[in-house]
């Protein structure tokens, strides 16, 4: 008989691991390491306990899944991950598989089926509802507007709320809206990953100018 995949759970929602790991811990082909409610205590058990396999929740705070993928994919022999998140946002597989994982389903998935999933990952392959390869190569800062992409390399540059609505000449809160907006079309939560994202992926041209 073959050894157990090892895996570690991802999920903000404390009844939702207990309800994951009460899964897996009846399937024989696993064995449940450990579990977190966010992305850095998922990052740090895998540090102290190497694993073959993930799978989390799309929404797993603070870092946000798909940061957490780009981190565990700089690192030797990473775990394969599986996404899982709600079914009403159809760029979330594309976006997961971009970042790394290696497969994905919606979090209304029948426990029989996440679990074939997982297996299915573990023995190498990829398990992705059909996507538009040629889409993983868009950069989404394509998806941004002019005043934007000058905001978020604003944001680099270390301008504050302030200085932004001052240079931009608008208000705070029309700054607030931008931000949000463009957090949402990022899919980060806060300035720091916006920046993290702006140095990781490079200068989009010359936009020190403002528009």
């Amino acid at each position: 008989m073959n050894s157990p995949i090892d895996l570690i759970l991802g999920d903000p929602n404390p009844l939702m691991l207990q309800a994951l790991a009460e899964i897996f811990d009846r399937d024989r082909r696993f064995s449940l390491i450990a579990s977190s409610k966010t992305a850095e205590g998922f990052l740090e058990a895998c540090l102290r306990a190497p694993v073959s396999l993930g799978v989390i929740d799309w929404s797993l705070p603070l870092l946000g899944a798909e940061r957490l993928l780009a981190i565990l994919r700089d690192r030797p022999k990473p775990p394969r991950i599986v996404i899982y998140a709600s079914s009403n946002d159809p760029d979330i597989p594309r976006r997961a598989m971009a970042a790394g994982a290696a497969g994905f389903c919606t979090r209304d998935t029948a426990p029989e089926q996440l679990l074939d999933i997982v297996a299915t990952v573990a023995a190498g392959r990829m398990v992705f509802p059909f996507l538009d390869v040629r889409a993983l190569k868009r950069d989404p800062r394509e998806e941004l507007t002019d005043r934007e992409r000058t905001m978020l390399s604003a944001l680099a540059r270390g301008r504050t709320n302030i200085e932004l609505a001052k240079e931009l000449g608008i208000s705070i809160n029309t700054v607030k809206f931008h931000l949000r907006n463009l957090y949402e079309k990022l899919g980060f939560r806060n300035r720091s990953q916006a920046i993290a994202f702006y140095y990781s992926h490079g200068p989009e041209g010359d936009e020190a100018s403002y528009s």
